[in-house]
């Protein structure tokens, strides 16, 4: 079965754990969710490098400083929308009767 999270990652599919390199007790909705966070983060100290680079005069060109920070732009607004999902998720279940 293809992981339907996979899709959704910005980076190249080599980079993505598969099931046959992680066993399923290992690969938790915690641990996607901390991995998800953590490229998110890396692809913004990337995009701060680039652009750095780019304000100094470091041979960085402006296209590949933009595609950087739209990467980070767009990996930081996934991830408020899986946290915006998580919170209504927690609030439905907080105000469950059992």
């Amino acid at each position: 079965m293809p992981d339907p999270i996979a899709s959704l990652r910005i980076l190249p599919s080599d980079t993505i754990p598969t099931a046959s390199t992680v066993t399923p007790r290992e690969w938790g909705f915690m641990e996607t969710l901390r991995g998800a966070m953590d490229e998110s983060e890396q692809l913004q100290g990337q995009a701060d490098a680039q652009t750095a680079a780019l304000l100094e005069g470091k041979g960085v060109d402006v296209h590949s400083a933009m595609i950087a920070v739209e990467k980070a732009d767009l990996s930081f607004q996934l991830m408020m929308q899986v946290r915006n999902k998580i919170v209504a998720a927690y609030q439905e279940i907080s105000r469950m009767q059992f």
